[in-house]
Parts: C-alpha cells; sequence; structure tokens
C-alpha cells in the first residue's frame, strides 16, 4: 500500500498558519510519467533546479558517450538508466524541492490513493485540533529529586549507607 508524506507551505503575510488547501501529498515509490517524460514531469510540478541538474547531467553522459564513440545502443541503456533513476527518485527529489522552499513536513499516511489519504490525514488533523493541547512541562529544578528514605519503596535506589 502507498505511503503518502504530507507537505504545508509556510504561512502567508499577515497569517499564523498555512492554508490547509496547499498541502502537498506525496507518494512514494515509481512515478511512471516521470519515467517516460522526465523534463515534461519537472516543469508540471515546478521543479526547476531540479530540470536545470537534469538537463546539465543528461547532456553531459549524452556528450560524455558521444565523444568516447559509444554505439547507439550503449547511449540509449545510459538514457534508460537515467530515465529508470528519475522515475524512482523522483517523489525524492519533489521532496526536496518542497524543503529548500520551506515547507514543513507535516506527517506521513499510508493509503490507496491520493484522495484517500487526504481523507485519513485531515480526519486525524481534526481529531488532533479538537483535542485539549498538552500541559506545559515543568521547568528543570537546579537540584536533583530524592527518593523517600523508606525501606517500603519498591523500584528506587536505596539511600546511601542504608539497609538492603
Amino acid at each position: 500500500m502507498p505511503t503518502f508524506t504530507v507537505h504545508a507551505p509556510p504561512p502567508r503575510k499577515n497569517r499564523s498558519a498555512a492554508d490547509p488547501e496547499r498541502f502537498r501529498f506525496v507518494r512514494d515509490g515509481f512515478y511512471f510519467w516521470a519515467f517516460l517524460l522526465a523534463p515534461l514531469w519537472l516543469l508540471l510540478h515546478r521543479l526547476w533546479l531540479a530540470l536545470l541538474l537534469y538537463i546539465i547531467g543528461n547532456g553531459a553522459v549524452t556528450l560524455g558517450l558521444t565523444l568516447l564513440g559509444a554505439s547507439g545502443t550503449v547511449k540509449f541503456l545510459a538514457g534508460l538508466i537515467v530515465a529508470l533513476l528519475v522515475g524512482f527518485e523522483a517523489a525524492m527529489i519533489w521532496r526536496w524541492t518542497l524543503a529548500r522552499r520551506r515547507w514543513s513536513t507535516l506527517g506521513f499516511v499510508i493509503a490507496e490513493d491520493r484522495e484517500t489519504a487526504e481523507r485519513r490525514f485531515f480526519a486525524e488533523w481534526v481529531k488532533r485540533a479538537g483535542a485539549p493541547p498538552p500541559l506545559p512541562q515543568a521547568a528543570p529544578s537546579a537540584t536533583p529529586m530524592r527518593a523517600p528514605a523508606s525501606p517500603d519503596v519498591i523500584g528506587l535506589f536505596p539511600e546511601p549507607g542504608g539497609s538492603r
């Protein structure tokens, strides 16, 4: 079953939190369209730096193989390997770009498709938002707490020099 990571954009000006309609759900796994049409897939998802790196890297591989006098079969296999790499790493590339844009990762959801993942995530999100906020932690004191010196205490270490 696919796993989705949930990402929230940084809040817009004059807002304290991001709009939930702008959340992105990125599925783990192989992206067929990124494999088949990598430049168009990168453009569609606005992954500009990844597109630039893809063009430079693919051009360098093609130029290197041409200068080495590689056959057409070798060039095809190299292109296939690059396409497979993009297809398998598309989700990672997308998450990397979101992290560069300062999007925060809110969590992950396991679901059959994106719509189900959205329903599950927002149902849990609303449930947690309705819960009372956690109590604040007490500030640590400068002196450590000591266990009572009674021999009836179970599970704590006895006082130094006390009976066992």
